[in-house]
């Protein structure tokens, strides 16, 4: 196996390993607490974030560590290869017991993601990528839909979007969903369930990372609102939006947030 290969199958086995445990506060009401302002943590976050770093860092001392759970250490910067990990993407629904939440960690190897798994263990849909190596659902090969425009199209986005659109601009015919994980979001269009998440709001490297390699290995297309690619593992691990769909739909929609302001106060 190739240096990759194996930082794959590790990866792969310790988010099983971290969903699993996700699981088990899942059903029985877990402890939270704010961390800051409308943004809640649980002692699931803590414990998931706490086995992925033992596993991870253990079979690879040497790679650097970004977490939304655990204090930034700025030596990461120097490592060419970093794990990236959201230990509970969605913990508001966690909290809630909603099935919307999901384990996500990325090796990001030079800034960018180069394998990812997102893990909803309480639907038992486990999502991977390597870079080059196509991306699967619970092991099968998945595909973004060929939605060109949003005619008919199932988006995954808040419901203020079409708001303050012309007549020319605002469809007929569009569905609009919301999940709370944005990593979730991204792999249900990655297997063509949903065919565009428009998120305008901000996010950070774990909430992305992973997802955004799956999404591109199934064939689409993830930049932010201004149509720029992500970076990670820069000194600021943020990002101001996120659009993710199949090429065509990808362009449509950045040509659509052209003519549009975005609403005051939007969390999408």
């Amino acid at each position: 196996m190739s240096e990759l290969e194996q930082d794959h199958a590790l990866l792969l086995e310790t988010v099983r390993e971290g969903g699993a445990l996700a699981l088990s506060y899942f059903h029985d009401g877990v402890k939270h607490w704010d961390k800051g302002h409308d943004d809640p943590v649980s002692e699931a976050d803590h414990a998931v974030d706490d086995l992925l770093r033992r596993k991870l860092l253990e079979g690879r001392p040497n790679y650097g560590w970004l977490s939304e759970e655990t204090e930034d250490d700025p030596k990461r910067m120097d490592c060419r290869d970093i794990w990236i990990v959201d230990p509970i993407d969605g913990t508001r629904a966690f909290i809630q017991q909603r099935a919307e939440f999901t384990v996500c960690a990325a090796l990001v190897r030079n800034g960018r993601p180069v394998a990812g798994a997102v893990y909803n263990p309480a639907k038992e849909e486990f999502y991977d990528a390597v870079l080059g190596g196509g991306a699967r659902l619970n092991g099968e090969p998945i595909q973004v839909s060929a939605a060109p425009d949003f005619e008919g199209a199932r988006l995954l986005t808040g419901r203020n979007l079409f708001k303050n659109a012309g007549p020319l601009h605002e469809p007929a015919n569009v569905t609009i969903h919301m999940v709370n994980s944005i990593a979730y979001r991204m792999c249900l269009v990655a297997e063509g369930r949903y065919d565009a998440c428009i998120s305008l709001a901000g996010k950070s490297d774990w909430d992305i990372a992973a997802a955004e390699l799956i999404l591109s290995e199934a064939g689409g297309v993830n930049t932010n609102s201004h149509g720029q690619d992500f970076a990670y593992n820069l000194p600021d691990p943020r990002h101001k939006s996120v659009i993710s769909a199949g090429p065509a739909l990808h362009a449509h929609v950045l040509q659509f947030l052209e003519t549009i302001d975005r609403p005051p106060g939007a969390r999408w």
